[in-house]
Formats: C-alpha cells, structure tokens, sequence
C-alpha cells in the first residue's frame, strides 16, 4: 500500500522564484499576490494603495513585501526592480497588472486629453516600464517570465471605453514584440485577458453593489454555471508564470467563458421568432 501523504502535500508552482506583481493591492493583483505566494514564490507587492497593499504583505508574513510605485514614473519601476533584487537576489517574474478606466460608456466625442493620459500613462506606459526594468536584470540571466494583464477588450469591440481598448491593443502588441525580441534570451512573455471581474479597477467598493455588478456581468457571460472570479484570472497567471508552461510565449490568454468567439443573434433572434409564433 502506497503512502498518500505525497498526495496530501500541495504542489507549490513557483518554488524559489521570485514575483513582482504591480497593483497588487486589490483586485486580481491582491488574488495574484496570494496564490503566488502559496505556490512557494516570494512577492513583492506593487502599488499605489500604502495602506492596504501593506496589510496584504503583514498578512501573508514571510516572504511577502510592499513597495509603494507608480508605474507611470519609470523611475519608481526602475526602482522597484532593484529593489526586489537587493531583497531576493534575483526576479523570475514580472506580473503587471496595474490598471485603470476612465470615465465609464464614454463615446469618442467625450474624451478628453486628461482621460486619454491618465489611461495610456498607468496600462501602457506601465507595462512598458515594467517590461523594461524586468528584461534589464532578466537578460544577463538568460530567463525569466514578464507577464501582463490585458482584457477581452482585445478581442471584441464595444466593450469598453476607447482609452481603455486602445491601452490594452497598444499592451498586446507590446507582448507580441518583446516575445520576439526576448525569446532569444530565455525569456517568455505572455499577457492574461479576462471578461470583465466585478473587482478591482472596475467593481464598485460597496459589496451590495459588486454583487449586482457580478450578476449582471453573469447575465452577459456565454459560459453559465460559474461566475468569473479574480482568482480565476490569477490562476491562468500562475499557469504562464510556472515552469508548466515553459515553452508559452506571446500568448493573449482569454480567460472570458467563450464570450470573445461567439457571437449569439441570430440565435437569440430565432428563439424570440419562435416564442412570439
């Protein structure tokens, strides 16, 4: 009879490495933070949110730390990745995940130029910022996983505001040249597209409201019978970052229950036909 105490034991993915995850505070960065942390990795925590992206680290104790940055300043970026080599010795993983929205269902006729920087500024020049820093102390080393959150705004139109679609395009066409360029020095780059997730940068703060939030967004979704969760996102994260997918690189993975390749109306047209005969 075999011993089952193996079985017991839980995988840890990220043994030994090393993670950076920006906007790490809330969101799908604080679901990030702590499955990462529980699959043996050691995080720093990236944000703007003093207070609460260091009761995260305080929380989850050894091995876990926070670092205010502003990733649109790429001096804090720059910053932040030396800093969580002088802690570690080294970075494995470069999750940016920080993001904002503007204004919400804003047409084309209303955006304005502080809309349009304060976007681009945080999704694009953050990740660009990150991207750069990581791949700085990642080359000499011949390996290493830059990862970023995107949407499935990337795949469908009409799902969000222009700023924000532009921002997530401009950070997938970012993945796919720092694939090319940086696959030659052991490097992966990949990027994490969800549907939307009633939390974070775009959920409300009263929980009432995320949970109508969270059933509306199910209403819409094609899948039915699960309800997308931030951890769900960051668990498709864990996956590029680990060792599984070692040889995944300049993937969009979307994370959105098939939303993205269906398209229901003709369908939904010839139900209602057939209700009103």
């Amino acid at each position: 009879m075999t011993s089952n105490a193996s079985a017991a034991t839980p995988l840890r993915r990220l043994e030994g490495k090393v993670a950076i995850i920006t906007g790490g505070a809330s969101g799908i960065g604080a679901s990030a933070v702590r499955i990462f942390h529980e699959n043996g990795a050691k995080v720093v925590i990236a944000d703007i949110q003093d207070e609460v992206g260091q009761k995260i680290a305080d929380q989850l104790g050894e091995g876990v730390s926070y670092i205010r940055c502003d990733v649109s300043k790429e001096e804090d970026v720059s910053n932040l990745v030396d800093a969580a080599v002088c802690l570690h010795g080294k970075l494995d993983i470069m999750y940016s995940n920080a993001g904002v929205i503007d204004r919400p269902f804003s047409g084309i006729l209303d955006v304005t130029k502080f809309d349009l920087d304060k976007v681009l500024g945080v999704n694009v020049m953050g990740a660009f910022w990150g991207a750069k820093h990581a791949a700085r102390v990642m080359i000499p080393e011949k390996k290493g996983c830059i990862l970023f959150t995107t949407s499935v705004a990337t795949n469908i139109a009409g799902l969000s505001t222009h700023p924000y679609a532009a921002s997530k395009c401009a950070v997938l066409g970012l993945v796919r040249n720092l694939a090319a360029e940086l696959g030659q020095h052991g490097i992966r780059v990949n990027c994490v597209a969800p549907f939307a997730v009633a939390t974070g940068i775009a959920g409300p703060k009263d929980p009432m409201q995320a949970e109508m939030m969270e059933n509306m967004v199910t209403r819409w979704a094609n899948l039915k019978g699960c309800v997308l969760k931030a951890n769900d996102i960051a668990t498709a994260a864990l996956y590029l970052a680990s060792d599984e997918a070692s040889y995944v690189s300049g993937l969009n993975l979307v994370v959105d229950g098939g939303y993205s390749v269906v398209n229901p109306s003709m369908l939904m047209t010839i139900s209602t036909f057939a209700e009103n005969k």
